[in-house]
């Protein structure tokens, strides 16, 4: 358990210095895994820094940050790509870092996920010391820095800047601090559509509060108080929360003259939507059509496998209920989605807390012990990072 003594400065210096490691650690594998990529597309005469801006959503983020939404792309099937589907946080921060500077959007996406990525690495961290200490921020930071397709927290994507805003909101929960988890919330929700989750996160636990308020003393445990301004705090946070998710939708619900269910029309012209993993299971069945490929869909089968149960690991290991709703709603969003079967992992990114049993496991374990292990773990997702960059990379 988390030992109390060892925050005795409270300061936002001091919590820095708490995170120095973990952030130190996260520097140090990212940096690896950038070496191996620039490397490994040297010897193939390709450009990492154009695989890292300028490939697949990275793409249509800048076309948002130059062109604005109204961009689409036909396909001969009938299908239409519209760069409505992507959420306008980074394009706005990709335009603001342009407008302020030299650098394109292209490298601004470049610059604001290397920041983010480096956010969310102390968002993990400070949410992992609030539940297992010191030792297991760090494994889970490291943990999640050395995970195969970590690599994607170093591109011009949106999932270093989402899961940075989702940590810090999920930490203000634990807190206590209900606006800023509301306002942390609204933004993550202007990032991805998966910013649900982080809404569901603050009003499950903020719901769950007030219940506990209410309850009669003796009723399964004491009765808790709180002050009216404290009330008042979370219901503003409950609030703010959704509006970054629904302002948006009800934007595009309005620019395409679909009603609210314009997002969803978006979203289906990807030929993308939520089908309760029916399109994922049959896509794994038919990799057993033959050898080679059964293989991978013996692999897709234990991946999926080791989520579920490091998820109810979780459960079982009494994580605090925000954590769970949350990672809950990212990981049935991901796994669930009807299409792009090859970006679930990507899109399993921000779901941390699946890493805090194996952390907690790593720092029950000698220091060398874990280090040996993160080491080797590092090496091996650097030169996968590199391969799967250079090859068919993330849609």
């Amino acid at each position: 358990m988390t030992d109390l003594e060892t925050r005795a400065d409270p300061t936002r210096a001091g919590a820095l210095r708490r995170a120095a490691p973990a952030l130190a650690g996260y520097v140090a594998v990212r940096s690896l895994g950038l070496l191996a990529l620039f490397l490994w597309s040297a010897a193939r005469d390709k450009s990492a820094y154009t695989l890292l801006t300028a490939r697949w959503d990275a793409l249509w983020y800048v076309r948002v940050a130059e062109l604005g939404y109204g961009y689409e792309v036909r396909l001969a099937n009938g299908d239409v790509h519209s760069n409505l589907a992507f959420f306008p946080l980074l394009p706005w921060l990709e335009r603001l870092v342009a407008a302020v500077s030299p650098l394109s959007y292209a490298d601004g996406g470049f610059l604001v996920s290397l920041v983010a990525s480096l956010a969310a690495a102390w968002g993990i961290f400070a949410v992992a010391d609030r539940v297992y200490g010191r030792r297991a921020g760090v494994c889970a930071v490291l943990l999640w820095a050395v995970l195969p397709v970590g690599i994607v927290q170093s591109m011009a994507y949106s999932e270093s800047l989402f899961t940075a805003l989702a940590a810090w909101a999920l930490y203000a929960v634990l807190t206590g601090r209900w606006v800023t988890a509301g306002a942390l919330a609204l933004s993550a929700g202007l990032t991805r559509p998966v910013g649900l989750a982080v809404v569901a996160a603050v009003w499950v636990a903020a719901v769950a509060s007030f219940v506990r308020e209410r309850r009669a003393p003796g009723q399964d445990g004491p009765r808790v108080t709180a002050e009216p301004a404290d009330r008042v705090r979370r219901v503003l946070g409950m609030a703010l929360a959704p509006l970054g998710t629904a302002g948006y939708v009800l934007w595009v619900g309005h620019h395409t003259g679909k009603g609210p269910l314009g997002y969803l029309n978006v979203q289906a012209g990807w030929r993308n939507g939520f089908d309760g993993g029916y399109a994922f299971a049959r896509f794994v069945a038919e990799k057993f059509t033959s050898f080679p490929s059964a293989l991978a869909g013996a692999g897709l089968i234990v991946g999926v496998a080791s989520v579920v149960w490091l998820y109810v690991t979780g459960v079982r290991q009494r994580q605090p209920l925000p954590l769970l709703v949350y990672t809950g709603v990212v990981t049935a969003l991901a796994l669930c989605a009807s299409s792009y079967f090859g970006s679930k992992p990507r899109l399993l990114l921000p779901a941390f807390p699946l890493l805090l049993p194996l952390a907690l496991a790593l720092a029950n374990v000698r220091i060398r012990r874990s280090a040996a292990v993160l080491g080797s773990v590092a090496m091996a997702s650097a030169v996968y990072g590199a391969f799967w960059l250079n090859g068919s990379g993330p849609p």
